[in-house]
């Protein structure tokens, strides 16, 4: 069993005080409990403040929430009902060929057990982890950048990206690669957005990539412990984390 590594230096010194939820494809859900049941066509985000709480969401084929259900495989909609959905509803795309084409170029993940689980990290889960996502304001977004950066070399994968999908889309399907070390800079999809607190960015990261800034974390060297950071603390009061001191109209 492979051992899940310590984010405990990065949620200090960035004074990280959303929920780091993870992204798990299990056999089992028994060991995730205790846990929440989408209901019907309901939004992932819903249960935002269940993972707050200690709480797992659990996805199968048969209760998979949103109308998409493409986490688990399953459509609920034709191409055109989604097209007309998403282009014609929603807005998101000028005309009904655009949706199409970047249709044509998305993917559904496929599951490779029956059990998909949203919620806090479990320990001795973690080799059925997939992502990792921290909810944090933008200072403790660009310090997590620093370190999603710390070891890439110009031809590996970009190491970060931020790419058009729904919010579910953006802590999984997005990625490259889930085997690489990848961040998707998230919850730029302003339908879930009304779960989140209104500071809050998602910074999504793939095992690899959480491996490596939990090892860029334990670096004395590195940009996390350096004059870099400590400046920024400072200039806001001592720490990172976001307190009504800090809203514009305080400022």
């Amino acid at each position: 069993m492979s051992v899940q590594p310590d984010p405990g230096k990065i949620i200090e010194r960035l004074a990280i005080t959303g929920p780091l939820v993870g992204f798990y494809d299990a056999p089992d859900p028994v060991p995730f409990a205790p846990l929440v049941e989408p209901k019907e066509r309901q939004c992932v985000f819903a249960s935002f403040r269940d993972w707050s709480r200690g709480k797992t969401l659990h996805l199968t084929r048969e209760k998979h929430g949103c109308g998409g259900g493409h986490l688990v495989g399953v459509e609920t909609m034709s191409r055109n009902q989604m097209v007309e959905f998403l282009c014609g509803k929603e807005g998101l795309r000028a005309d009904h060929d655009l949706m199409n084409l970047w249709l044509d170029s998305t993917r559904s993940y496929e599951p490779a057990n029956d059990h998909l689980l949203i919620g806090p990290l479990r320990s001795d889960q973690y080799d059925y982890l997939r992502s990792v996502t921290f909810y944090v304001n933008a200072d403790q977004l660009a310090v997590l950048c620093m370190g999603a950066t710390y070891y890439s070399r110009p031809n590996d994968l970009e190491p970060i990206v931020s790419r058009f999908g729904s919010g579910c889309m953006q802590l999984i399907t997005l990625f490259d690669d889930l085997e690489a070390p990848q961040a998707i800079i998230g919850s730029t999809d302003h339908s879930m957005r009304r779960y989140l607190e209104p500071w809050m960015i998602a910074f999504t990261v793939t095992r690899p990539m959480y491996e490596l800034l939990c090892r860029w974390a334990e670096d004395p060297g590195s940009s996390l412990h350096t004059e870099f950071t400590d400046s920024l603390i400072k200039a806001r009061g001592g720490s990172l984390a976001f307190s009504q001191q800090q809203r514009p109209e305080a400022l």
